[in-house]
């Protein structure tokens, strides 16, 4: 039987309106995930568009998995 897997989408993004994605935050976010037991699977950079304005903003989708225990 193949191993089965779970996995966590997690958006991020620097702030509503504007900026990019600074390393440290992403680091903080990919060593907090990865003490709780989940490996990186993909991260793709978009423009994800703010909820105020029309101006979007760099955002982060990072795609963790980890075995189903």
């Amino acid at each position: 039987m193949a191993g089965r897997y779970e996995y966590k989408v997690e958006e991020i993004r620097e702030g509503m309106i504007g900026g990019k994605m600074s390393g440290e935050k992403l680091e903080k976010v990919l060593n907090q995930r990865g003490r709780e037991g989940w490996q990186l699977k993909a991260i793709t950079s978009v423009e994800v568009k703010g909820r105020m304005g029309p101006g979007g903003v760099e955002g982060v989708p990072v795609t963790f998995e980890r075995p189903v225990t």
